[in-house]
This record gives structure tokens, C-alpha cells and sequence, in this order.
């Protein structure tokens, strides 16, 4: 028995910690034990499904549906399965990206917070003394449950499931219409504490934007006077010159892969015209012809798609226009959106959903914001408010169509969207919601949440994330029914946890409920090392007899006859407590 057992020691804690086979038992732990991110163990999947090789990870699934169907008043359910077989590439890449309005909050931001923690830096604030770290990030600092154990369930960082970017060394690239070099960036967003800014300025001041597309009648006029690096021309122009600063990055910076994401100004909605935006061809043609509804921000997607970089919107303008995403299609490069879900909408998809599924019917919703910071003053703009409304008011509408007791066909609940520009708060947002609910019997519940964010601290660990998984998905494939390999379609709606207004799909259903989108996530990631879905049954704790889980594993679950076990490689997780 011995001999099945390693321990290991964490370097920084010092703590004891015993693993066998899968499980991860810790002893000894100190009264001031504090779980260590860097101690690492081997988790086995120990199934001959799971075939590990120096390249890839390679696991057969059992994909478990079901197709239902409503005639009258029966709905008829018929459940499949679907086997599949999921491939991941184990080889990280060296990742390139680059941010559109790098010189913002968020960009400056999510550029000093990588450096914060490469460099492993830490301050004093007037609580204590604040070491660096990624809180926010569901890549980074959350954890997933992997089964359980004799001490209970075991969790290990998402991150460390499959192999996935380290934030620490990507490499940044960007635009901004602001010429303002990095150092001055994070000092005009007045986001960091002083002295982090301080130890933080000889590392960014020598980091410039390049020169951004300035369109103003798609942001508001209050942005012109930041306008000061931008590139001139006609839009074919400024398209070739995109395309250039992406291949000059990527050639100059030696990185493997380049991600482009936009953390810029919100846009004014583009009117959407048939033989402007309807295709790829009449996109381009568009393009070329200067037409002034082609939005700055789709002309970066476009520039991204035709240099073969996956292109991230993080605003809620309508970037992806029938045209653009029939380019991606046809490229096989993928497009994520819309607008980064980070604070008051991220709470309403998780209580609206609780309400509805409680049984509860929320018949009111009133949302209030007031912000200090430039993305505050671009949306006091109506057309650019016009925006933001539209991306933050359609965030309940899944819920509510899930439940036809609650609400009949058409019906949905009251729901007003609010925003004010406040100079003095900056970066640190208010956001005030009321929620009215009928209740039993004509009764009525008004919950009432007050919620102070630093804005852009939400907004960057999202854009972390967005591109960590982006990365993941480019090197994940899969086999359906034994059909050739195929990645995730164009429209990567997987990242849908981190988007207000999730993009999907042509005919796919929109989900907005927070959990179901990280379910989504972490089952994605489960299935690619062949495990079953997280579904929480937990049957061995709930049987009367629960001597029947102790049988021989056999007498449970049949082996497949003629089937052998492959050799594997352990795949690497760090462990906590």
C-alpha cells in the first residue's frame, strides 16, 4: 500500500499532503494552514477511455440528450446518446494579444494586473500590505470539483484541468486613440492604489498605443478631445493598416498566436442594410467603398478574421453583422461577444434566474447606474446609452420564457435601464436595483440590492478569461459518431459567462442564466479528459444501503467487452484544500 503513495511538500506552507490514486488527502494541517496554488499532484483518469500522448489528450464520451417535443398537451420525450471522442492539443502556445483602447481603464488595467502578478509585486494599502493576485477570474481563482474522496469532494483549480495560457506570459499589443503611453494611461484611470502604480511605471511607460480608427459618429462627441493617435484615411485604409500592425506583432514579438479583443468606446448601433452587411462579399465591397455604416469596431473584426485571429467584442454595439460572421465561417476563425458581464447584469442572470425557479414571478425590474469613468461619459450619449440599454435589458429573457406557469406567451416583466455619467466616482460604479415579485395568493416580495463596484477590477480579470479559454478552444476538436474531427463553430458562444449579450450560434438557444453558463464551461472541460457532467446527484450519500458503492468496480459498471486498458501519461492539476 505504501508504495501507491507519494507525499508532497508544499514549498510555501510547508504543509503534508497524501495522495492516492486520484484522491488527494491532506495531514497534519497547520492552525494557520493556508491552501498552496503551487503544490502540485498527478491526476490519473483512470479509464481506458482517456489516452494520453505527448501531443494530445484524447478521450471518448458518452454525449447524454434529450429530444422533446410538445403535441397538445403531451410533451413527448425521447432521451440519446451520442458518442463522441474529444481531442486537446497539451502544447500552450506562446499568446499574443492585442487590445483595441489598450490606453482605457480596462486595458491599462488588465496590462498592469499581469504585470502585477509576473512580477509578484505588493503594496501597502490602508488595511494592509496586498500581494498580487487574479480574484475575479474563473481561470484563474476558481475551482471545479473532480470527484470525491474519503475527506469529502475534492476540487482543483479550472485552470489546471486542461493545460490553458498562464496571463502571465502573454505578451500585450494594442490601439488607442488616445497617444498617452501606458504609465499615463493607469494614472489618468485612477483604478490602482499609488503605490502599486508606482512600482508598475517603469514597466508600462515605455508601452505606446498604436494609432486607433476615430469615427465620430459612432461614439459620442465628448471622446474627441482623447483623439489625438488615429489612423487617417479612407476605411480600406484603415483596414490594411490593422492588418499590418497585426502581422507586425506577431513577426516582431515572436508570439505563436495573436487574440484580438475590444475593450474601446461603446458604439452607436450600425444600421444594419441589405447589400452593406448581408455578406462577407458585400461586407468587404463596403469596406472598400467607404460607406459610413461600416463601424469602427467591424473593421477591426474584420482586419482580425483575414489575419486568422479570433476577435472578442467586448462592448454592445452590433460588431458582427450577418457579413462578418458568414467571413468567420468561411475562414473557420472565431467570433465571442458581446460586452463584458461583470457586476450588476452578472447578478441579475443569478437572481432572476433563483425568482423563476423558485416559483416566483418577477413582474418589475428597475436598474440604476451612475459612473465617473470615460466609459460612463461616452454613454451619456443617447445613441451610445441606446446601446448599453439594449445589451443589459435582454439579459432575463431566457428565464422568463423557461417557465409558462409564470408567464404567458409574449409576457415579461416591467424592466428599465438607467445610467448616469457622475464625474466624481470614476471608476468606482453604483448600481441600485429593485425587484418586485408576486407572490402566494396576490402577495408581493421587493428585493432592493445596492451594489459599489470598481469597475474596471471586474472587467479585467473577464477579459483574462475570455482570452485564456478562447486559446483553449482554437487547440480543442472533436469527433461525433465517428465523423471527422471538427472544432467549435465560429461563434463561440461557449464564453457566454463572461457576455451580457452572449452572440450564438444561427439557431442556437441564448442562455443568460449564470450557472447554466458555467456549467456549460466546466462540463466542456470535463468531457475533454472523460469525465461525466457535474449533474450533483451525489446517489452514494442519499442510498439507505451505501454498502452497495463498495462492491467491486465490475459489478457497478460492466466493462466493455474486448475493451483494454491504453497506456496514459498523468495529466498534471495543482491541488487545494
Amino acid at each position: 500500500m505504501q508504495s501507491s503513495r507519494t507525499r508532497l511538500k508544499c514549498p510555501w506552507c510547508q504543509a503534508q499532503s497524501l495522495f492516492i490514486a486520484r484522491e488527494v488527502i491532506l495531514e497534519e494541517r497547520p492552525k494557520n494552514w493556508v491552501s498552496c496554488a503551487s503544490t502540485m499532484v498527478k491526476v490519473e483518469i483512470d479509464s481506458p477511455t482517456v489516452r494520453y500522448t505527448a501531443d494530445l489528450i484524447e478521450a471518448d464520451y458518452v454525449y447524454s440528450t434529450s429530444d422533446a417535443k410538445v403535441e397538445g398537451n403531451v410533451c413527448r420525450v425521447r432521451p440519446r446518446d451520442v458518442r463522441m471522442t474529444f481531442r486537446t492539443k497539451r502544447r500552450v502556445p506562446r499568446l499574443g494579444v492585442m487590445l483595441v483602447g489598450i490606453g482605457g481603464n480596462n486595458g491599462s488595467t488588465v496590462v498592469a494586473a499581469t504585470l502585477a502578478n509576473k512580477l509578484g509585486l505588493s503594496w501597502r494599502t490602508k488595511d494592509k500590505v496586498q500581494t498580487a493576485n487574479y480574484y475575479g477570474s474563473i481561470t484563474q481563482t476558481s475551482t471545479v470539483s473532480i470527484g470525491n474522496g474519503p475527506q469529502g469532494e475534492v476540487y482543483v483549480p479550472m485552470k489546471d484541468l486542461l493545460p490553458m495560457v498562464n496571463p502571465n506570459d502573454v505578451v500585450f499589443d494594442g490601439w488607442d486613440i488616445s497617444r498617452l503611453n501606458l504609465a499615463e494611461a493607469m494614472r489618468r484611470a485612477k483604478v490602482l492604489d499609488v503605490q502599486l502604480q508606482d512600482q508598475l511605471v517603469p514597466h508600462m511607460e515605455k508601452m505606446r498605443p498604436r494609432p486607433g480608427i476615430f469615427d465620430p459618429t459612432f461614439v459620442a462627441a465628448n471622446q474627441e478631445d482623447r483623439a489625438d493617435n488615429v489612423i487617417k484615411g479612407t476605411k480600406q485604409a484603415q483596414l490594411e493598416r490593422i492588418r499590418a500592425d497585426i502581422r507586425e506583432f506577431i513577426a516582431s514579438s515572436k508570439v505563436e498566436k495573436a487574440i484580438v479583443l475590444w475593450t474601446a468606446n461603446t458604439e452607436r448601433y450600425c444600421d444594419v442594410t441589405e447589400g452593406v452587411h448581408d455578406t462577407a462579399a458585400n461586407l468587404l465591397d463596403a469596406i472598400e467603398k467607404n460607406h459610413p455604416e461600416v463601424s469602427p469596431s467591424t473593421i477591426f473584426a474584420v482586419a482580425s478574421v483575414l489575419e486568422g485571429c479570433t476577435y472578442i467584442n467586448g462592448s454592445p454595439q452590433n460588431t458582427f453583422v450577418p457579413g462578418l460572421l458568414e467571413l468567420a465561417r468561411q475562414r473557420q476563425v472565431f467570433l465571442a461577444g458581446d460586452d463584458f458581464k461583470s457586476g450588476q447584469t452578472k447578478l441579475k442572470s443569478v437572481l432572476v434566474d433563483f425568482l423563476v425557479s423558485a416559483g416566483i414571478k418577477p413582474v418589475s425590474i428597475v436598474s440604476y447606474n451612475h459612473l465617473g469613468n470615460n466609459d460612463g461619459k461616452n454613454l451619456s450619449a443617447p445613441a451610445q446609452f441606446r446601446s448599453k440599454e439594449i445589451s443589459k435589458s435582454n439579459v432575463v429573457d431566457d428565464m422568463v420564457d423557461s417557465n409558462s406557469i409564470l408567464y404567458a406567451p409574449g409576457e415579461k416583466p416591467d424592466h428599465c435601464v438607467v445610467i448616469k455619467y457622475v464625474p466624481y466616482v470614476g471608476d468606482s460604479k453604483r448600481a441600485m436595483d429593485e425587484y418586485t415579485s408576486e407572490i402566494l395568493l396576490g402577495g408581493h416580495n421587493t428585493i432592493v440590492v445596492h451594489n459599489t463596484c470598481e469597475d474596471s477590477l471586474l472587467a479585467a480579470p473577464l477579459i483574462i478569461d475570455l482570452f485564456v479559454l478562447a486559446e483553449l478552444c482554437e487547440r480543442i476538436e472533436f469527433s461525433v459518431a465517428g465523423s471527422k474531427f471538427q472544432g467549435f463553430h465560429s461563434v463561440l458562444s461557449l464564453l457566454s459567462y463572461l457576455c451580457k449579450a452572449p452572440a450564438m450560434p444561427p439557431g442556437a438557444p441564448v442562455v443568460n442564466a449564470l450557472f447554466k453558463q458555467r456549467c456549460c464551461i466546466v462540463n466542456v472541460l470535463r468531457a475533454c479528459v472523460g469525465l461525466a457532467p457535474c449533474h450533483f446527484m451525489d446517489l452514494e450519500f442519499k442510498a439507505s444501503d451505501a454498502s452497495v458503492w463498495e462492491r467491486p468496480k465490475s459489478a457497478l459498471v460492466p466493462e466493455e467487452a474486448g475493451s483494454k486498458k491504453q497506456a496514459r501519461s498523468p495529466h498534471e492539476v495543482r491541488t487545494i484544500a
